[in-house]
């Protein structure tokens, strides 16, 4: 990042990940990208089992601290708007950084509202363009279809962390949010993003998202 606000929000981010994970769900430095992603399942599946008794908030203040440990918040907030980064001020860039970490949290605790006997299985790991590597899971659930899991990591620091999901094993959700994110703020700003992203949290908050 290139402004020290900017860099002084993810410290924050990093902070409370560090001072809130269990030490049996905080990624090492040295694990291996499937060891990242299995400790990010047992955060996920954790959530899952306590979802109803969290409620949405809990579950949101449970992940808040997770999703910057196994994501790489900054990089996949930058690419989400694609050129339009770079034109962004360094207000519009704090701004936007803690509302996009907002909405993964929500997207996670709106989605991941109950537990009904699913598990994760991590099936391969096998390297990609641009020094990443993909780690392919499968979301097992017994009364319903498998959902693939595809990840793609790159190594940051000391440790590898996510920057793509592929859902059914081929769908970018970084590609997805870019064609939508870049397409508002190229008709309204990032004042006209930030509102919506916004309206979508709200919605998952009352599970009103479809």
């Amino acid at each position: 990042m290139k402004t020290g606000r900017v860099l002084g929000v993810l410290g924050r981010w990093l902070a409370l990940a560090a001072l809130a994970l269990p030490v049996s769900a905080a990624a090492e430095a040295g694990d291996s990208p499937s060891d990242i992603i299995d400790a990010l399942h047992g955060v996920l599946i954790d959530v899952m089992k306590n979802a109803q008794t969290l409620g949405y908030e809990g579950r949101a203040e449970k992940l808040t601290p997770a999703i910057p440990k196994y994501y790489d918040v900054a990089f996949m907030a930058e690419k989400s708007v694609g050129r339009y980064w770079d034109k962004a001020s360094p207000p519009d860039r704090e701004r936007f950084l803690d509302t996009f970490l907002r909405f993964m949290v929500a997207n996670y605790a709106g989605q991941f509202d109950g537990f009904s006997g699913q598990h994760f299985e991590t099936l391969s790991e096998e390297p990609a363009r641009m020094d990443t590597v993909l780690v392919k899971s499968r979301l097992i659930d017994p009364k319903g279809d498998d959902v693939e899991l595809n990840y793609r990591m790159r190594k940051v620091d000391d440790t590898w962390k996510v920057i793509d999901v592929y859902l059914d094993g081929t769908v970018s959700e970084l590609a997805l949010r870019r064609s939508e994110f870049s397409g508002i703020v190229k008709r309204e700003n990032f004042d006209g993003l930030i509102a919506a992203i916004d309206e979508r949290i709200e919605k998952l908050a009352s599970g009103t998202e479809s």
